[in-house]
């Protein structure tokens, strides 16, 4: 059996790191994988790495590490290593996390795919991807597309301690235990992960080992996590922001995941004191669902529990205090970016209401101007990140190929602004600006005014054609429960609230607002409702 601290870390790089006997990321960057795996295992061999929720069962880092080092075997002899390009569609479960560490571990590239939300272009990716191997859930995919598609088919199957089904059959039957080949390098493909495509093809996005890993640790601080910590985990694993929160940095802390197939509002709660969660994700779609829950539920009924995240969309101040008010949970607010990785956190002792963190240092986030001249501090601009001149941010083309988007500093298309303690705020996507007048309007301004008022459950501001300014301000509501304000009473919120060019002119009432499958509202969605509700005034 190789040792724990030199099985896989080249002699030469002798610096350590973290909680003093982790190698540096320098070297041989999915050695770390490697590394963590049999570190945990060696110190806490019993414990539960990661949870299952809908499959009520468990996998230990014992556990783990025995099938990851198979899965290295059983790659080894396909003849798969660096830069291979093994497919999974799955959805979130025991069989899905560990093959995702599996694979990196054993140092190829793993390509996840979301199920549902990239089923119509499932042959157009895999043909582009050209994959060595596809890995795939039972009734994932249509039993014609291993015919019209590149790689070896494989069913995902199911884990279990005795051996299982599908793949994890193949590695119980497998002799060799430990690691075959060499992990892959700084600069060698860890994953490419695709982005959501329900109204355009989606995206593969690819991360190099130096950069997944460079993300781990400043996230993990940024986050708190320790060896003590459980993260509670609905979202999708098929994209960055559960995988790494939620999975790899738990890996690199020594740390535990609980991991649920979907949210359920009705059951989060309960699975929050049932599992001793320390740390739950979330996201303000879901943050806003959880309000309607019983007025009963409080933190002392879930006294493991340090602190709620919220990312993937802005947060305002109001929504967060709304929240923290009701539950006396806190929340701590992440961002990231598909093409970096988490670009800043904070924690429960750390949050800034209405901020999502200070940034990691290692990305060297600025605020900019057009012109890419930095600002000062508390004007907003738009956020750009780079601490490498020559790294290349990149992505998979529908052929295949791979092709960069940015290099050295990008930008990420957000708007925000840096406060004087270092604390970055987003305001908004470029590209739901409104402009009036040539002015620029920030939406989540107007909807954080619209949401200081109780009757207000939720809110989205959009700009909508106008003859004479370009744009104008309307604003989408959903009214709380059993509340019955009405436009003239808002309009008179935001005009007492709101100079003139800012307020709303409009208010539209919703039963509900349109989100992606993110959570995130979906403003393109309530533009077109209003352009396909006055034809006249497009």
């Amino acid at each position: 059996m190789e040792s724990e601290q030199t099985s896989h870390v080249p002699a030469e790089d002798g610096q350590v790191r973290g909680d003093g006997d982790a190698p540096q990321a320098d070297a041989v960057a999915s050695g770390l994988l490697r590394f963590w795996l049999e570190r945990n295992a060696t110190r806490h061999p019993d414990k539960t790495f990661i949870h299952s929720i809908d499959q009520d069962k468990a996998i230990t880092n014992r556990q783990l590490l025995d099938a990851a080092r198979r899965l290295s075997g059983y790659l080894a002899a396909a003849g798969i290593g660096a830069n291979d390009r093994v497919a999974m569609l799955s959805n979130n479960s025991i069989e899905h996390l560990a093959t995702y560490l599996g694979v990196m571990a054993h140092g190829a590239t793993i390509c996840t795919i979301n199920v549902e939300m990239n089923a119509a272009y499932f042959e157009d990716i895999l043909t582009g991807l050209a994959p060595r191997l596809v890995l795939y859930e039972d009734g994932a995919v249509a039993a014609d597309l291993a015919k019209s598609t590149p790689g070896a088919w494989q069913a995902l199957g199911d884990w279990r301690p005795e051996g299982g089904r599908g793949l994890f059959a193949a590695l119980a039957e497998r002799g060799d235990r430990d690691w075959c080949g060499c992990p892959g390098a700084r600069t060698d493909d860890a994953c490419i992960y695709y982005t959501s495509g329900t109204s355009a093809r989606p995206k593969g996005v690819v991360l190099s080992f130096g950069e997944l890993i460079d993300n781990l640790e400043p996230l993990a601080d940024a986050f708190g996590i320790g060896e003590d910590d459980r993260l509670l985990d609905f979202r999708s694993y098929n994209w960055a922001s559960a995988q790494i929160l939620s999975g790899l940095a738990p890996l690199a802390r020594g740390a535990s995941v609980v991991m649920a197939r979907k949210f359920s509002r009705s059951r989060f709660f309960s699975w929050v004191r049932d599992t001793q969660a320390t740390i739950a994700a979330g996201n303000p779609t879901t943050l806003n669902m959880l309000m309607s829950e019983a007025d009963t539920i409080s933190s002392a009924d879930f006294p493991s529990l340090r602190y709620i995240t919220s990312s993937s969309a802005p947060l305002t101040a109001v929504e967060a205090k709304r929240f923290e008010a009701r539950f006396g949970i806190p929340i701590g607010q992440g961002y990231g970016t598909s093409e970096a990785g988490w670009v800043a956190g904070s924690n429960e002792t750390t949050r800034r209401l209405g901020s999502v963190g200070k940034p990691l240092p290692y990305h060297d986030l600025k605020i900019v101007d057009a012109a890419g001249n930095a600002l000062p501090a508390g004007e907003i601009g738009q956020v750009e990140l780079g601490n490498d001149p020559v790294r290349d941010y990149r992505y998979v083309d529908p052929s295949g190929a791979v092709k960069v988007h940015a290099s050295g500093r990008f930008r990420t298309g957000d708007l925000g602004y840096l406060d004087a303690d270092g604390y970055l705020f987003i305001t908004g996507r470029e590209r739901d600006l409104i402009i009036r007048g040539g002015v620029n309007i920030a939406p989540i301004e107007i909807d954080g005014v619209l949401l200081q008022c109780d009757d207000v459950a939720e809110a989205a501001t959009i700009g909508v054609p106008d003859p004479i300014y370009g744009e104008a301000v309307v604003s989408c509501v959903v009214r709380a429960p059993g509340a019955e304000i009405t436009e003239d009473a808002l309009l008179a919120h935001c005009g007492a609230t709101l100079p003139a060019f800012k307020a709303p002119k409009q208010i539209l009432f919703r039963d509900a607002l349109p989100k992606t499958e993110r959570g995130k509202i979906d403003r393109k969605a309530l533009i077109a409702d209003w352009m396909r509700e006055n034809p006249a005034r497009r």
